[in-house]
């Protein structure tokens, strides 16, 4: 089992900076994968970015890519989400994941999840 706590979203402006972290226990924190998610209302969850267990290989959705960074510390268990230049179009709840296995590649298959964080991107 892997616990998650996500946090640090907020209000912010287009073109602002922020940093979701996820905190993570219950297992050795190099044993499984971490990833980002995102999900509007009326819309299904869709993948943000992934990072591997040793911190290698992050993948990023294109909507993301060059403005997002993921990263992880292992001296601390927490996963972090590095989001710059937001958009409006940014604005979701942002859920941390994890899964042990690699099955169904960096972006599906994950089976532990944060409660969430609010970014909301005004224009």
């Amino acid at each position: 089992q892997v616990q998650l706590i996500d946090s640090g979203g907020g209000l912010v402006q287009t073109g602002d900076s922020l940093r979701l972290s996820c905190v993570a226990s219950g297992r050795p924190f190099g044993s499984f994968f971490m990833a980002w998610f995102r999900q509007v209302p009326g819309k299904e969850r869709e993948f943000v970015a992934s990072i591997t267990w040793n911190g290698g290989s992050p993948n990023y959705a294109d909507s993301v890519r060059g403005r997002f960074t993921i990263s992880r510390d292992y001296a601390k268990n927490t996963g972090y989400l590095q989001m710059s230049s937001l958009k409006p179009e940014d604005t979701a709840v942002y859920y941390c994941a994890a899964k042990v296995g690699y099955g169904l590649g960096p972006t599906a298959g994950y089976d532990y999840w944060g409660q969430g964080t609010q970014v909301t991107v005004s224009s």
